[in-house]
């Protein structure tokens, strides 16, 4: 596996490499270098060995261009030794960016198989952080379909953006949905009717923990916490993770007279220790803007909340609304401060609702949970390598 990310808190590339690992393949993790350990090491059964690229984090489209370019080569020249040991059957590229895939392109010359796995569809992605349109639009979506075209599988990490793939020329046929659900041994006891905590108690615990920038909307929330400190006395917004909007948002709570009211916590929590924490959350929180990636997003951060029964307001978007009901979860108008105010208000008055809310949830799990799609993705694997 190819991953421009840090592997040990990369919930989807572990649960994906582990899967694997555990039905008896071999698999390898080709990553950025994390600096802080070992570059390599074995975790879970994964070889993962951090090649000497660091992940760039900025707003500059060039340096992560040529951070791109820097990997995609060093992952190339790995791969072409792992093919000439004859230690290589399957080259799977995580992207963003999709064409990391080169890295794979002389093992599939050499007869080897090929899969790229599209976490975020790269025009709606680079077209909501960058903006631009047009020509690069266009150009974007060619680098997807000639991407596309050197892989033997392409996965999508929901239904909607299989659809908008398939409308952009990528053929339905090889085209495989494994969903960025939570991995069960880690998010897979939701906390009991009698652990959901009161209206009376001391304080109202919300909760968003992923990437910190303006285009999630993290802003949103510090602005609906702002007009609901006088509302809900003990409101208390938890904001764990890191990005290139954290100071902006650290300044907002100081200007809006909340950081008394927030909590961050920049180095978030070790995925393993992730559950233990949430459950000390009432309400878990997506501020997602409306855009064209966003319409296509199903945040990973509400399935892990939905996992662990803890009632969850979302935005309206398209594909959030294509797998929830308004029973499952409670929906705010995208981009709306007002709406987000008063949804977390009804919540709170709400117990038994949060309750319910929360239970009805669950039932997503039935139909989507790791248990199938982990079972789709080995049995995808075994018609690769003809097992």
């Amino acid at each position: 596996m190819i991953a421009y990310t840090n592997y040990a808190i990369d919930a989807r590339v572990r649960r994906e490499a582990e899967t694997l690992a555990a039905q008896g393949f071999r698999v390898r993790c080709l990553t950025t270098w994390n600096g802080t350990g070992r570059a390599r090491f074995e975790l879970n059964g994964v070889d993962v060995r951090e090649l000497r690229v660091r992940k760039y984090r900025g707003k500059s489209t060039l340096a992560y261009t040529l951070s791109y370019l820097r990997f995609a080569l060093a992952a190339s020249v790995v791969c072409l030794g792992l093919l000439f040991r004859g230690e290589l059957d399957v080259v799977h590229v995580h992207n963003l960016p999709d064409f990391l895939v080169v890295a794979g392109l002389l093992p599939r010359l050499g007869g080897r198989k090929v899969v790229l796995d599209v976490h975020d569809s790269v025009p709606e992605t680079f077209a909501t952080k960058f903006g631009g349109g047009g020509l690069s639009w266009k150009l974007l979506c060619l680098e997807e379909r000639l991407s596309a075209l050197v892989a033997h599988t392409v996965i999508c990490v929901n239904h909607p953006q299989r659809e908008a793939l398939a409308a952009r020329g990528v053929p339905r046929a090889k085209m495989f949905v494994s969903m960025n659900v939570p991995d069960p041994s880690i998010f897979g006891q939701p906390r009991r009717a009698s652990q959901q905590r009161h209206v009376a108690a001391a304080t109202f615990n919300l909760v968003y923990h992923g990437t910190m920038v303006e285009r999630l909307g993290v802003d949103l929330l510090i602005d609906a916490v702002a007009r609901l400190r006088d509302r809900i006395p003990g409101v208390c917004l938890h904001l764990w993770g890191s990005g290139d909007d954290l100071e902006s948002f650290r300044g907002l709570a100081r200007t809006k007279r909340v950081d008394d009211r927030i909590v961050f916590r920049p180095q978030g929590y070790p995925l393993s220790e992730l559950p233990q924490h949430l459950q000390h959350m009432d309400v878990g929180l997506v501020g997602n803007r409306r855009s064209a990636a966003g319409d296509l997003m199903l945040p990973v951060k509400l399935l892990e909340y939905v996992s662990l029964g803890i009632p969850t307001i979302v935005p309206r978007l398209k594909t959030i609304e294509h797998y929830f009901t308004d029973d499952m979860v409670m929906y705010y108008e995208p981009g709306n401060v007002q709406s987000l105010s008063d949804s977390i208000l009804r919540l709170h008055s709400d117990g038994a609702r949060r309750l319910r809310q929360a239970d009805t949830a669950r039932t997503f799990l039935l139909e989507y949970g790791w248990e199938r799609q982990g079972a789709d993705l080995v049995n995808l694997y075994r018609g690769l390598v003809g097992h």
